[in-house]
């Protein structure tokens, strides 16, 4: 409601402040007819509106031009000069007119016409002496123009009359809006009111025209007062700095700016070329199009520097834009290939390896067009003037080229548009370069990491188990996430679950080495917080090694420090007990035939290379049927596990060691354990069905998932002695086992059976302290025969070899050549010997 009377109150306060019928001002039309008269123009020619509007203002001439001199009006943008007029009572008066050729804001144009009445006034040798004193003392040294109370112009200096490209004889008398046609005229007109008004000087930056028509220059404008000697503002004196070199730099280096924040955001070629062409339009070109020499998924061909080789080249179009929408422009279509002949502008940027600046008449742009008509029209039809080429190029390999072109820009390519477009060109290669380059060492990491993980899970009574592995998506790369099913002795099992820091072949190899020394740990049978003590030593070596011994340093390939997570669990299906310890790791979740999904309550340790610090383990109860899911955090968290040392140095860890995503963690555990407790048919099944339901298709990070469900030994599969430590107990051991192979039907295992379970009881007996036991496991599914002495000794037996006359020491030597494997693991209290025999397969 306030500014339209605002607005019209304060056009009304200029208009009386200028006096607008001290100025003719007449609008003509492109036929000739004139459409405004004001009551300047009745003044200087004595005609009211309503005789002059609507008819020919040729009519208003003292004499008809001649045809021959008359200059090309319809393709000039302004006219100055003295014309002849009539006066209505028939007197000829010369009169200096300034004509605007502008567009109507209603489409049509016409010419606006001015002529000050002042500038007749006074002769010129009496003009205005204290106005030039004035502007000697006040104004500054640049383009300077005088400006009296009505804000009709009354001196300009020589800079000034070089900015407009009029002389101070065609502006005298004329306001700034009717020299400079516009709303820029307008405003600095507002700002020179306010000048007078307040007595205050006014500063702006504005755009205007240049005097050749095919720009807008920047100027920074300064309005100041001019006072006389009593201080009463007499005028205006108005100054201008041309900025425009200044404002384009800054436009260039935003522009820059720009680019580096858009271009490149992705690890992806097409992606980042299409960074490039939208940030080139419409700041730098009308329309923007990248070519890439090869398909963007070919690995980078390190062997091949500098430009491509002879012949004719196809190029793949990856990305391109327009200010037209559509981009009607483009003769190619997205990820299409076109083949450009030799000559052509684009084949010549990508030999010569330089960008080039082409006008529509050039050779290389007529070789293109001339075996094209597609292309040839395309360049009519929107009256494309200039075209840019601009070679790709990173680590001295070209890998394609930019063409940017021109039509509604009415300005051909300056070398400044040229440096710009290098720059702007040159991140983008980087970038695509990166992203090729990673594209290929993501490929190796793939390959080298899925070599590392087990191939095919190993037969094995305790558990059945389903496996899934994902690596992240290709802004994160391939990191060190792993699993693993060991057997071991005694029908039990090891599942592990662990990730490593980092990512890329490193993450891959360190990974592989960590699975490596847990297999090798757990075949010597060690708990499994013990098992991890082993190997936080192990990683903190790999630490070591890796730093020299110097203070820790990130290596730029290395990634720093090693770091890692690692959950590992026994299962023994004979006891239906479970072992678990975690180094940082997200505990497992439990779900019991029938029941809800427990996440189990597992002291967390600290991640793997921490040191220093104990592991706890756990032991847990797991009813035939259970199923036990082990995780990495990728799947249930969007950013993973930090690092160890990140906020959590002191390895005090937090509820579950998932870092400072505690939040999502428990929302992401909660997601799996309802998953977990719904019914699929397979393990197989349950893992895709887990998978799908909580990870994009891109997972930001690694997962690896385990999830196995318990079986558990029959008694009937298990016999148990505890043995007498007096050497007349081995021939009953021998009876008691005789009897259980008959029970089983295994009267052919008998006479090696026999042999083991002697020779392991009678070292018992002979070597070790009660209390003894022997233990038989048949693994019917398996085909095997375990035999199990245990014993309240701490001495671990071990081969030797028995020289000729030796009574003893061949016993071992002979269990390991009848059997299949054997070994020795430790307890709490004691040890056991155990050794596992292959049975015969009863033929049909």
């Amino acid at each position: 409601m306030h500014e339209p009377a605002a607005g019209a109150r304060a056009t009304a306060d200029l208009d009386d402040l200028v006096g607008a019928d001290l100025t003719a001002r007449v609008t003509v039309d492109e036929h000739g007819t004139v459409t405004g008269w004001n009551a300047g123009a009745e003044r200087l020619l004595g005609h009211p509106a309503r005789e002059v509007v609507g008819r020919p203002a040729a009519g208003l001439l003292a004499e008809p031009p001649s045809g021959w001199d008359l200059p090309p009006f319809p393709r000039l943008r302004r006219w100055h000069g003295t014309v002849g007029l009539r006066h209505r009572d028939g007197r000829t008066l010369a009169v200096k007119v300034l004509a605007h050729h502008r567009t109507r804001e209603n489409g049509p144009r016409e010419w606006f016409c001015v002529c000050a009445l002042t500038a007749r006034q006074s002769p010129p040798e009496r003009r205005d002496e204290p106005f030039v004193s004035w502007s000697f003392t006040q104004s500054p040294c640049c383009a300077t123009a005088l400006y009296d109370t009505r804000l009709r112009l009354r001196r300009a200096n020589r800079a000034m009359e070089r900015a407009v490209a009029l002389s101070e004889a065609d502006m005298l008398g004329l306001r700034v809006e009717e020299i400079v046609d516009g709303p820029a005229g307008r405003r600095a007109e507002e700002s020179m009111a306010r000048v007078l008004r307040t007595g205050e000087t006014q500063a702006d930056e504005d755009f205007l025209p240049a005097a050749d028509g095919t720009r807008a220059d920047a100027w920074s404008l300064l309005m100041s007062p001019l006072r006389d000697a009593a201080g009463t503002v007499r005028g205006v004196c108005l100054t201008a700095h041309d900025m425009t070199e200044q404002h384009w730099a800054r436009k260039r280096l935003q522009l820059i700016a720009e680019a580096g924040r858009r271009i490149g955001t992705t690890l992806d070629v097409m992606r980042t070329a299409q960074e490039l062409a939208d940030v080139a339009v419409p700041e730098l070109a009308d329309f923007a199009s990248v070519d890439l020499l090869t398909a963007v998924d070919d690995p980078p061909d390190t062997s091949r520097r500098g430009g491509p080789p002879p012949g004719p080249l196809e190029l793949l179009r990856a990305a391109h834009q327009s200010v037209t929408p559509g981009v009607p422009e483009a003769v190619s279509a997205l990820g299409a290939l076109d083949r450009y002949t030799e000559g052509s502008a684009q084949v010549e940027t990508l030999r010569s390896g330089r960008a080039a600046v082409y006008e529509m008449t050039h050779p290389a742009i007529t070789a293109l067009v001339a075996h094209d008509p597609v292309r040839a029209a395309r360049v009519r039809e929107f009256g494309i003037h200039s075209v840019m080429t601009v070679p790709l190029t990173a680590r001295g390999t070209t890998l394609g080229v930019a063409v940017l072109a021109r039509h509604r820009h009415p300005e051909i390519f300056q070398q400044d548009d040229v440096v710009l477009a290098e720059e702007l060109a040159a991140r983008a290669a980087v970038c695509m370069d990166n992203a090729r380059r990673y594209a290929r060492e993501r490929d190796r990491s793939v390959t080298l990491q899925r070599s590392l993980l087990p191939q095919r899970l190993p037969e094995q009574a305790a558990v059945e188990v389903a496996t899934r592995y994902l690596p992240a998506g290709a802004q994160t790369g391939v990191g060190g996430d792993w699993f693993d099913v060991i057997p071991l002795s005694g029908a039990r099992v090891a599942l592990v679950v662990g990730d490593v820091v980092g990512h890329g072949i490193h993450a891959s190899a360190t990974m592989g080495r960590l699975r490596t020394a847990v297999r090798t740990l757990a075949d010597i049978d060690l708990a499994p917080d013990e098992l991890l003590t082993h190997l936080d030593d192990l990683v903190s070596r790999l630490s070591t090694e890796r730093e020299g011994g110097r203070t820790r340093e990130r290596h730029p390939e290395c990634g720093g420090e090693v770091g890692a997570t690692c959950l590992y669990a026994v299962y023994d299906p004979i006891s239906r007990h479970c072992s678990l310890a975690r180094a940082g790791h997200p505990p497992p979740v439990v779900v019991a035939p029938g029941g809800a999904a427990e996440r189990v309550d597992l002291p967390p340790g600290p991640p793997l290379g921490v040191g220093g610090l104990p592991f706890e383990g756990a032991e847990i109860e797991l009813p035939e049927g259970s199923l036990l899911a082990l995780y990495t955090d990728g799947l249930i968290t969007p950013g993973g596990w930090s690092r160890p040392g990140d906020g959590d140095r002191d390895g005090s860890g937090d509820a579950d060691g998932v870092g400072d995503a505690d939040g999502d963690a428990d929302a992401g555990v909660g997601r799996l354990s309802r998953l977990l407790t719904g019914a699929e048919p397979t393990l197989d099944a349950l893992c895709d069905r887990i998978l799908t339901n909580l990870l994009p298709p891109r997972p930001p990070d690694d997962v690896a998932l385990l999830v196995a469900r318990t079986r558990a030994l029959d008694a009937s599969q298990v016999a148990t002695w505890q043995v007498p430590s007096t050497p007349s107990a081995v021939a009953q051991t021998r009876k008691d086992t005789l009897a259980q192979l008959d029970a089983w039907g295994l009267e052919e295992a008998a006479f090696v059976t026999e042999l083991v379970v002697s020779e392991l009881v009678t070292n018992a007996i002979r070597h070790a302290q009660p209390p003894v036991q022997l233990r038989l496991i048949h693994l019917a599914h398996e085909n095997s025969l375990i035999c199990e002495v245990s014993d309240g000794g701490s001495t671990v037996p071990h081969l030797r070899r028995a020289r000729t006359y030796d009574e003893g020491g061949r016993g071992l030597l002979l269990v390991a050549q009848l059997t299949r494997r054997w070994g020795t693991r430790q307890a709490a209290k004691g040890k056991t010997i155990w050794a596992e025999q292959p049975l015969e397969v009863a033929q049909p």
